[in-house]
């Protein structure tokens, strides 16, 4: 009587699914006070819970984090973006990310839709270029990979140590457009300022609509107090020093210069040019009177930018595009930071609708004017952290993204 083999019989080979080949086991998605709905909707969205993660503050201010699961060997996304209270938000970002670095964490991704401190991003006077300090902070901390959305400048990606990807939400309000404005066929794209011109020609091109410039805006004027920084330099001292011109020399003649020439005079080795005595001023720039370059009468006017924050801008240039025969205004943005008194102020002007995304938690400011829509971009962070975790390129989201953009 022979014997059986055991495992003579291999088992049918389960097919495996796509969904298999993308472990989720070593994802740990954690988030901060900033924005907690938003995280919710991401681990949602890639059918993941959300960490446990307990963010609080002590009497005196100072920020505790609790970090209850475990973070050894595995990838952690943190998603924290930028609201009114950002030095709140940026604090609690660095101490979660070096929990999950002293935790010893496989890789620590910051995840912030907007950043803070991305409008100081440029020297100005004796101050400093906050976006710079505040990115070696966060490599410091132990980030290893940054996700955000529409920087306000594109170049503060330099100022980091580590990849960056800054998403675009655009896509998103183009097609809110399309599908959400009647007769946008009659549009034309607004820019408020010059410098949003490159952003609103990137939408008319793609929406193949007209592009008009509100030229002369007002910016934010700089202090003008008199201090150290703007006193003159001393008149006298250059009278006594340099009299009242200043002279450039010419290289002297070379010594073996051939005896058919004319003897070279003292005066013509020197070019003199006069000049008003001391540093000449820098003239002020003459502002023109606010007008609009391009047709907007009868059309539907539709302002793009990446932040709306301070809204006096947008309200003066809706008043101005009524004036000129706009039948309907839109303003269109990224980031819907809306401080002070900002709802108030879109509530009563002559905006008809103010579009942004939930990259910024506004449902206040949403109750205070009903002009405000939001639309969701959480499906495209969570494509974003899909494709980071497993190695796969990210050139899928930043199709026909060109440098305007």
């Amino acid at each position: 009587m022979s014997k059986r083999r055991l495992g003579s019989v291999r088992p049918p080979k389960r097919c495996r699914s796509d969904m298999d080949n993308t472990s989720t086991s070593d994802i740990v998605i954690i988030n901060g006070n900033s924005h907690p709905d938003l995280a919710n909707m991401v681990a949602e969205r890639m059918g993941l819970k959300n960490g446990g993660c307990s963010v609080f503050h002590k009497s005196n201010r100072e920020t505790i984090v609790e970090i209850s699961d475990s973070v050894r060997g595995k990838d952690i996304y943190i998603i924290q973006t930028g609201t009114k209270d950002a030095n709140n938000n940026i604090m609690e970002l660095l101490i979660m990310a070096y929990a999950c670095k002293t935790s010893s964490a496989r890789s620590i991704v910051g995840v912030i839709p907007y950043l803070p401190y991305s409008k100081q991003c440029k020297m100005r006077k004796r101050g400093c270029i906050v976006s710079k300090l505040l990115a070696k902070m966060m490599c410091t901390s132990g980030l290893t990979h940054i996700i955000t959305m529409d920087l306000h400048q594109k170049e503060i990606q330099g100022f980091f140590d580590i990849p960056v990807d800054n998403l675009r939400a655009s896509p998103f309000l183009l097609q809110y457009i399309q599908e959400s404005i009647p007769e946008y066929r009659n549009s034309v794209i607004v820019a408020r300022n010059p410098g949003v011109a490159k952003k609103a020609n990137s939408y008319a091109e793609r929406l193949r609509l007209g592009l008009a410039v509100i030229h002369g805006e007002q910016k934010e004027a700089e202090s003008d107090e008199v201090d150290g920084r703007y006193s003159p330099p001393p008149t006298s001292a250059y009278s006594n020093l340099l009299g009242n011109s200043v002279e450039m020399c010419l290289p002297a003649a070379p010594r073996n210069s051939t005896p058919q020439h004319a003897p070279i005079s003292s005066s013509s080795r020197q070019r003199t040019t006069s000049v008003s005595v001391g540093v000449p001023e820098h003239p002020v720039k003459v502002k023109p009177p606010l007008t609009i370059v391009g047709d907007v009468n009868g059309r539907i006017a539709i302002m793009v930018d990446d932040l709306i924050d301070d809204v006096q801008s947008f309200v003066a240039a809706a008043e101005m595009l009524k004036e000129n025969g706009a039948c309907k205004i839109y303003v269109l943005a990224t980031h819907g930071l809306l401080s002070s008194d900002a709802p108030r102020l879109l509530d009563e002007s002559c905006i008809d609708e103010i579009v942004v995304t939930n990259t910024i938690p506004h449902e206040i400011q949403k109750l205070q004017c009903h002009k405000i829509k939001t639309i969701d971009i959480s499906i495209l962070i969570a494509e974003a952290i899909r494709r980071i975790h497993n190695k796969e390129s990210m050139s899928y989201l930043f199709r026909n993204v060109t440098l305007e953009d």
